[in-house]
């Protein structure tokens, strides 16, 4: 083989770099540079031959490399609710593990809480965030109109935004989360094909019904109990708050107004203190009851028989995920959806 046209022949095989961009289109490297890097200077007609020599190239970035000699970090804030429990503190536990996962990747990811269930202080602190502060942000929080118009001024002002857990209308599929609309579903047909009674209610028990999740999971619930099991009834949804005092009175209220209740569904993705309620209640009929995310409790009560089933989320996955999409979406390029899709996973006591 010509010694000279060795590197051409190999073109093929390794990949290729910014000289052979500039080889192909005509132009210089400092050109290529200026439009990868989004810069401006460059005449449009010269951008086009740069973006054809990628394409015919196949040239992938090593944007890695890249922001390693810039010295370009990368500064992610995840806004969860205030108030929560022991899914949350899963969530905590993994972006922080996040953290050590990423660091060579120049990867910071902080926490911002806030109170979940106040709108309005959602929107102000989301509209006190700027580009100068922050490079994207994954958002837990209700749908109400204050955030979802905070989180599209957000946008706005450079910011990328990305709902997280509980999905916002205004998304366009890019969220990090399972299908909850699949996830009530499946709760509808675990506890139609459980319960044995002849009929009975069914209670069905909430944090709160602004949150988007929960709105959807009830949805595929009632979908399934309406169309596959007539003798079954879904009581309206009773909604906690979040307060151990509101879940005591609420619930016993209901299992007191009902005594053909032969089920639960815990909708929220935090299901302590209303098992804990239900651990204390006194039921006419035997129940079989449902709940979401495996946290140290719902192990517990799948353990003791207090749930039958547990509908959950890898709750690392779910952080993995959210980085690794505003990473992208930073960077304006895409991720793998196969990779970034949320399973929905069954939980009996027989495979903890």
């Amino acid at each position: 083989m010509d010694e000279k046209s060795e590197p051409a022949d190999l073109l093929g095989i390794l990949r290729p770099t910014t000289k052979d961009l500039a080889r192909v289109a005509g132009v210089s490297r400092a050109t290529v540079d200026r439009v990868l890097n989004g810069r401006d200077g460059v005449r449009p007609d010269t951008v086009k031959k740069v973006n054809a020599a990628i394409r015919d190239l196949g040239f992938v970035r090593n944007l890695s490399a890249a922001n390693l000699a810039k010295g370009k970090s990368y500064r992610f804030l995840f806004v969860l609710p205030r108030s929560g429990d022991q899914f949350l503190e899963e969530i905590h536990r993994h972006i922080a593990e996040a953290n050590t996962l990423y660091t060579s990747e120049m990867i910071r990811a902080n926490v911002h809480q806030i109170e979940e269930h106040d709108p309005h202080r959602i929107a102000g602190y989301l509209s006190s965030l700027s580009s100068q502060d922050v490079d994207g942000v994954a958002i837990m929080a209700p749908e109400t109109p204050q955030v979802r118009d905070a989180i599209t001024r957000l946008r706005e002002r450079g910011v990328c935004a990305l709902p997280f857990i509980s999905n916002q209308a205004l998304s366009g599929g890019n969220w990090v989360g399972i299908d909850n609309r699949a996830a009530g579903c499946t709760a509808g047909t675990l506890l139609g094909r459980f319960i044995h009674a002849a009929q009975g209610k069914i209670l069905v028990v909430a944090e709160s019904m602004q949150s988007r999740d929960s709105l959807e999971r009830r949805l595929g619930f009632d979908e399934v109990m309406n169309n596959q099991f007539h003798n079954l009834t879904p009581l309206p949804t009773i909604e906690t708050y979040g307060s151990a005092e509101r879940a005591q009175r609420v619930v016993r209220a209901a299992i007191d107004r009902n005594p053909e209740i032969v089920g639960v569904y815990i909708l929220a993705s935090e299901a302590r203190i209303p098992g804990e309620v239900l651990e204390a209640a006194r039921f006419v009929e035997p129940v079989v009851a449902i709940a979401h995310e495996r946290t140290p409790f719902t192990s517990a009560a799948l353990t003791s028989g207090l749930l039958d089933a547990v509908i959950t989320q890898d709750p690392g996955h779910l952080v993995r995920s959210a980085i690794r999409r505003l990473r992208a979406m930073t960077d304006n390029l895409t991720t793998l959806n196969s990779q970034e899709r949320i399973r929905i996973e069954v939980l009996l006591q027989t495979n903890l």
